[in-house]
């Protein structure tokens, strides 16, 4: 049997590469990573490649592992749905794989000018 909604958010929070924002677009919260991400999180310079909408996260991890000279962040506000690929790319111990659990309407709080390499 599979876990339910609040066991799946109770385990992303401990994720070190999972980071949760689901505020509303009138919520004007700061995010202190942004226009860090490769320094504070991902410790390299690679290009940043963002999966919009990203479900279950597949997508994000197959790309993870092609292409590990890049880093990918999924970005999706369902997290019960993130908790498999995120889940998925713990135990394989990426370190080119985030997730960022938000409204898409709101991006912008969340990356600098420049920051990411290509949108997906």
């Amino acid at each position: 049997m599979g876990k339910n909604k609040l066991e799946k958010f109770a385990d992303m929070a401990s994720y070190p590469h999972v980071f949760e924002y689901p505020y509303s677009a009138v919520d004007n919260v700061p995010f202190d990573m942004k226009g860090k991400w490769h320094e504070e999180f991902f410790k390299n310079d690679h290009p940043i490649v963002l999966e919009l909408g990203c479900g279950r996260g597949e997508y994000t991890i197959g790309l993870g592992k092609m292409f590990p000279e890049k880093n990918f962040i999924a970005v999706d506000i369902k997290g019960a749905r993130m908790w498999t690929g995120a889940t998925e790319s713990l135990q394989a111990g990426m370190k080119n794989v985030a997730f960022l659990r938000t409204n898409i309407e709101i991006i912008e709080r969340f990356f600098a000018e420049g920051e990411v390499s290509e949108i997906w």
